[in-house]
């Protein structure tokens, strides 16, 4: 009687519209409503079940559903948050995170121990507190922000400053990491090709001089080409040492394949195309030579014996560092596990050939006297060149793309995850040579929760666990007790990855970085 006289026939037509739909032994109780001013009485549905369709006085058994959470603002604000962000983004200070509550997390890092963080509802509230309002709070980090960008500016400027104060004093910081770089490995090889293909340049130029000839002159352009490269490799092995920063979290070790990789760029187009341009020329415009005897003389002693100096040098690295990494000398070179060292090998065994190419020519030409053979000797060198830097293009491009390491070692990897008993199988696996003998490893990895749940279990109270279980009585209370464990089960888990990641390194310290999903 109290209804609004509007209401009651819609009212009515729901009594009549009530239906049963069954199916599978659930029964659904359906509504429908002809009038859409009955808002709040949309839909609603309730489920009944039993293993017969209904108990043995014949009326359905009703089945207890956690009622479904809407997780809206307010409970995302019960999320943590580190002390760091609480006074960047809220501009609150140390003293006033005094008095929040404190809750200690583990700690994703290694080497770092468990921290402490807040939750995000006590902090804003911390926030609202100090500064009074959220204008007042949104006007002081907008006035923060003005300040940490005049803050850079005057950084970029002093540092500006301090470069001009060190090019005018010269600088005094101290570089014993990096010439000891220099003084053994890959270093050492390039220091001593630099200092040897400069001497044969210049006596190579000279001797261009004295006689004229084409295959001479391509020999002076090799040896500049291979000084100028090799100067190119020292950049980019001083770059690789340098560590890894906010921008490159990886390091710079790539920088010697990217060194290499321009210098067989440069070995193309300095060393091969000159050499390709004189004896096309040469036999376009043939020329005699002259002083052939004394350049035979000069090429034997004085170019040929440095060369091989600096080729065994680079042998004797090469051969030493693939004993030590498991490879042979054919494998270590065709996978350029050591770029600058290859690119010296590679430089000095085209220079040794390209000589004895060169003076094979000229003696022919000598013996003949018709120059068109020097001119192929020039020719000659340049596509022996030309493979060179082929090989070098092709094999750098192949290490900066990521480069697999070998299988057995995969294989290595692999066993020690799947024999973990926390492990219940290994998918997708990835391990990529990152340069330098570093390697980046990345998994999924299929964990055993029972395993997992045993290891939380057997760090808490079992007889307290059985106590709250039995004071459950209500959904809520049980949802509670779920949530509480689930979250601790969670950490656990990610216990159990930073353990693997942990002992992955250990038993292999060239593996650097380790990436495992969890499926």
């Amino acid at each position: 009687s109290r209804l609004d006289p509007e209401i009651i026939p819609i009212m009515q037509h729901v009594i009549y519209s009530i239906g049963w739909k069954s199916g599978g032994g659930v029964h659904k109780l359906w509504f429908s409503f002809p009038d859409s001013r009955v808002t709040s009485l949309m839909w609603t549905q309730v489920q009944y079940c039993s293993t017969s369709g209904s108990d043995k006085t014949g009326s359905p058994a009703v089945r207890a559903v956690l009622k479904k959470r809407e997780y809206g603002i307010k409970y995302t604000q019960n999320n943590f948050i580190t002390a760091v962000r609480a006074m960047n983004e809220f501009c609150l200070k140390p003293s006033d995170l005094e008095q929040l509550r404190k809750i200690r997390r583990r700690s994703p890092h290694d080497d770092t121990e468990a921290f402490t963080v807040f939750l995000r509802s006590d902090v804003e509230a911390k926030a609202l507190d100090v500064w009074g309002s959220q204008e007042a709070l949104a006007r002081e980090r907008n006035l923060r922000k003005d300040v940490e960008r005049e803050y850079q500016e005057n950084i970029f400027r002093n540092q500006k400053l301090l470069k001009e104060y060190k090019d005018f004093w010269g600088n005094t910081k101290p570089r014993s990491r990096k010439r000891a770089t220099f003084l053994q490995g890959p270093g050492k090889v390039v220091m001593v090709a630099i200092c040897i293909n400069g001497l044969n340049f210049f006596f190579k130029l000279l001797a261009w001089v004295y006689t004229g000839s084409a295959s001479m002159f391509s020999e002076a352009i090799h040896s500049l080409a291979d000084t100028c490269n090799q100067a190119l490799l020292v950049i980019g092995i001083s770059q690789s040492v340098r560590n890894p920063d906010a921008v490159h979290p990886y390091g710079f070790s790539n920088m010697r394949y990217i060194a290499s990789l321009i210098s067989g760029v440069g070995i193309f187009m300095m060393g091969a195309g000159l050499s390709w341009y004189h004896g096309i020329m040469g036999l376009l415009h043939p020329q005699p030579i002259e002083s052939l005897l004394w350049y035979h003389y000069f090429n034997i002693i004085c170019l040929l014996i440095p060369h091989k100096a600096t080729l065994l040098v680079a042998i004797n690295e090469i051969k030493k560092s693939a004993r030590e990494q498991g490879l042979s000398f054919y494998e270590y070179v065709m996978q350029s596990r050591d770029p600058s060292t290859n690119v010296v090998l590679l430089e000095d065994a085209a220079a040794v050939l390209g000589v004895v190419l060169a003076a094979g020519c000229m003696g022919l030409t000598s013996l003949t006297g018709n120059p068109y053979y020097d001119s192929l000797g020039s020719l000659g060198v340049g596509t022996l060149l030309g493979t060179v830097s082929a090989f070098l293009i092709y094999t750098n491009t192949e290490a900066l793309l990521g480069r697999s390491i070998q299988a057995e070692h995969v294989q290595k990897l692999t066993e020690f995850l799947e024999n973990d008993p926390a492990v219940r199988a290994i998918h997708d696996v990835k391990a990529t040579d990152m340069g330098l003998s570093k390697v980046r490893f990345k998994a999924e990895v299929d964990f055993d929760g029972r395993v997992v749940t045993r290891s939380y279990l057997e760090k808490q109270d079992i007889e307290q666990i059985l106590n709250d279980i039995q004071q459950v009585k209500t959904p809520e209370e049980l949802e509670n007790f779920m949530l509480k464990h689930g979250e601790n089960i969670i950490d656990t888990l990610g216990a159990e990855v930073d353990r693997l990641e942990k002992e992955l390194k250990q038993r292999n310290p060239e593996v650097r970085h380790v990436d495992l999903e969890i499926l």
